[in-house]
């Protein structure tokens, strides 16, 4: 899972097989403490809510692209919506509990907007009630006598699954899951009794985290259940969740500096950010060095404020209470790599700068078969980030993608490169702004997007600033991950054919525009109104310049790579209620006739495809792939114990560029993996600058 970040921390989840529930409420971060007393219910509707609730279903229905009715239809997708978030794998609730809960099912439009969330607080409460009952049940279950040898399958796919109708049923749904926890755990080289322990722990602290709900981020997830009926980007953020949104915009917080990871209740220290304030005082103070796998047991505010302890406590608090303004102190109890006494450091916080969320380069010096060498610039670009509330303000060095990707291209201009890779594979997207100015670096005047509005209104979005950063061969690389402001980007570089798309078959799919509202601006007559959250909500669509939409069929690659990622459910397709697809007019543009033809395209697939065809590491990878569509295909899992070792063997040998992509994210000293797949992608910018010869500066 990939990492985020958190004022001042880098957060990452642990790579152990979990519970598909923990795995969606930790990715979504949804929950933040309230209380350590693990006994407490969460808290009812606060008075604020149902402010907040009608905002929300005032801005839908007047805002979304849709413009479709908060209606019963909708009220059923939310009801879905909430209970998949809460138990998609139907191991908590019962047939019992989903009968009782569909009295429900067509009114939550209407209660929300009158206000009334409370039967998400209903839903919840009996979530926690069953929590405490499966927990009891794990327990019992690990004390069993479990059979490793019997032949029986577990049932992995949600769509064929039930809820259990009784408590035998239950039990035997539970005892399959524990089954399989155990085998994940000895898999990865655990005795029975270690695998034991782990599993016991893993759910008991994640009972504890989720009594830890606060009324807030049950707000949010309740209302987002509802918002996401109507396309899967439209969101509400509670105050925390838009303050850490704007933080990943503008890349730098206040803080320690370190990447924590949470598992089984203990936070541990992963990496110290070079130069943070963490290293900082780990070199001026060498016996209160922060290190990876150091355990935070205690967090405490300035000289001598009480530390809190915060064993079980979720990732996203222990952040919350570690954070602060730049030049305060914090106190951490910390027990050196998880082991012995607990040491206290008193460390003070400082600007931290997320350099591995930024725009980062490196010059490739390539032999090419000539003998001659190839200098490439290769950019990886995470992320289209700017900070918008510098930008607001009128500062005039704020940060931006587009300033610094123009830093590195300069550095290039200056040392001779003759080509340059952009590296959008794990990009995301971000600011539409930035990637309309970014496209501009490469083009040198004209549309790069348009955009259709609620009203069905188009507008062209042009890079109006004359002139290229660089107008050498361009290849950009995409993947099925590559979304949003990146397919713009794409979609644009090939529409004005300026350059070669390379990478998977076609990019993720995300062809909307999200618009940030905060809510707390909507009361009227208020002078300092209160900080409500925000709705993150669809209200456009954007399409390339020649018209078509990226939405769900994302942008195709010129010339595709073999990947993994091709094949994986991560595209927008998979998600639920996305928009359609559609076009508009095509804008008018000069194209770079001179830069990119069938032709060349046609000569440089044919190159890339008999190389591919002789190289054993991508013979390795088709292996590889046929393996994951098998697997993919499989709706259980074989719980006895000879014939899940002998899968799991099997699939460790495998090594998805997806994963490597992920972990690329955790490795800011290296900014690409230089495997067979980065040769590939050399060699096919190798060819494209030998077939352009002096052809070669974009001109239109």
């Amino acid at each position: 899972m990939r990492p985020f970040s958190q004022n001042g921390i880098r957060l990452q989840y642990p790579k152990v097989f979990m519970t598909l529930l923990l795995t969606t409420i930790l990715s979504v971060g949804l929950f933040s403490v309230l209380t350590k007393d693990t006994t407490a219910q969460v808290a009812g509707p606060k008075a604020q809510d149902r402010s907040v609730a009608r905002i929300v279903a005032h801005l839908i229905k007047s805002e979304h692209l849709s413009k479709h009715p908060i209606d019963d239809e909708m009220s059923g997708r939310a009801f879905d919506q909430y209970l998949k978030m809460l138990d998609p794998l139907k191991l908590y609730f019962t047939q019992a509990d989903m009968d009782k809960f569909m009295v429900n099912r067509t009114e939550i439009d209407d209660q929300v907007k009158s206000g009334d969330v409370s039967f998400g607080h209903e839903v919840f409460q009996v979530f926690l009630t069953r929590l405490d009952e499966r927990v009891a049940m794990v327990d019992q279950i690990l004390k069993s006598d479990l059979d490793f040898n019997r032949e029986e399958e577990f049932v992995t796919d949600v769509d064929v699954l039930t809820y259990a109708k009784n408590q035998d049923e239950s039990y035997d749904r539970w005892r399959q899951r524990v089954k399989y926890d155990l085998l994940s755990q000895k898999s990865d080289g655990k005795t029975l009794e270690e695998a034991r322990e782990k599993i016991g722990k893993r759910y008991t602290s994640f009972s504890k985290r989720m009594k830890q709900t606060s009324s807030d981020d049950l707000l949010e997830m309740y209302l987002t259940s509802l918002t996401m009926s109507f396309d899967p980007h439209t969101t509400y953020m509670s105050k925390t969740t838009l303050e850490n949104f704007q933080i990943s915009m503008r890349l730098q917080l206040d803080g320690i500096g370190a990447a924590l990871l949470a598992e089984d209740g203990f936070v541990s220290v992963t990496k110290v950010i070079p130069g943070g304030a963490a290293d900082k005082h780990g070199k001026k103070n060498p016996a209160e060095k922060l290190q990876p796998e150091d355990v935070v047991v205690s967090v405490g505010q300035g000289d001598d404020g009480e530390l809190v302890d915060v064993i079980d406590m979720k990732l996203t608090d222990v952040v919350g209470m570690i954070r602060g303004k730049a030049g305060t102190k914090v106190r951490l109890g910390v027990k050196k790599a998880g082991v012995g006494d607990t040491k206290y450091f008193t460390i003070t916080r400082a600007r931290i700068a997320l350099k591995d969320s930024e725009a980062r380069g490196e010059i490739i010096d390539y032999k090419m078969e000539n003998g001659q060498t190839l200098k490439v610039g290769w950019i990886d670009l995470p992320s289209f980030y700017m900070d918008m509330e510098a930008a607001q303000r009128g500062l005039a060095n704020y940060k931006s993608t587009t300033r610094d990707v123009r830093k590195l291209i300069d550095g290039f201009n200056e040392k001779g490169v003759q080509s340059i890779v952009l590296d959008l594979r794990r990009n995301g997207g971000g600011s539409l702004t930035e990637s309309i100015r970014l496209t501009g670096l490469f083009i040198d005047h004209g549309p790069v997007v348009q955009v259709k509005d609620s009203r069905g209104r188009v507008q062209a979005y042009d890079d109006t600033d004359r002139g290229v950063a660089w107008d050498g061969p361009l290849v950009v690389l995409t993947s099925k991950m590559s979304a949003s402001a990146s397919e713009i980007l794409a979609g644009a570089i090939q529409d004005y054919g300026r350059g070669l798309i390379v990478g998977d078959v076609n990019t993720h799919g995300k062809g909307t525009v999200q618009s940030l509202l905060d809510l707390g601006q909507r009361l009227q007559g208020i002078p300092n109104p209160p900080k409500l959250g925000a709705l993150k909500i669809t209200m456009q669509q954007f399409y390339r310049p020649n018209g078509e939409s990226t939405q769900l069929r994302g942008v195709l690659a010129d010339i595709s790579l073999p990947a993994v990622t091709t094949h994986m459910d991560i595209g927008e397709g998979d998600l639920d209620y996305s928009i359609e697809w559609d076009q508009v007019p095509k804008a008018s543009y000069n194209t770079y006739e001179n830069m990119v033809s069938p032709a060349i395209i046609n000569k440089l697939s044919e190159l890339s495809k008999a190389r591919i065809a002789a190289s054993e590491d991508f013979k390795e990878l088709s292996v590889d792939i046929k393996k994951y569509l098998k697997q993919k295909g499989k709706k259980s899992v074989n719980l006895n114990e000879e014939a899940f070792m002998a899968l799991r063997k099997d699939l460790d040998k495998e090594k998805t560029e997806k994963d490597q992509l992920q972990e690329d994210t955790t490795n800011p000293e290296e900014i690409v993996d230089k495997n067979y797949y980065f040769d590939e992608v050399i060699n096919i910018t190798s060819d494209y600058v030998h077939l352009l010869d002096n052809g070669r500066v974009a001109a239109n």
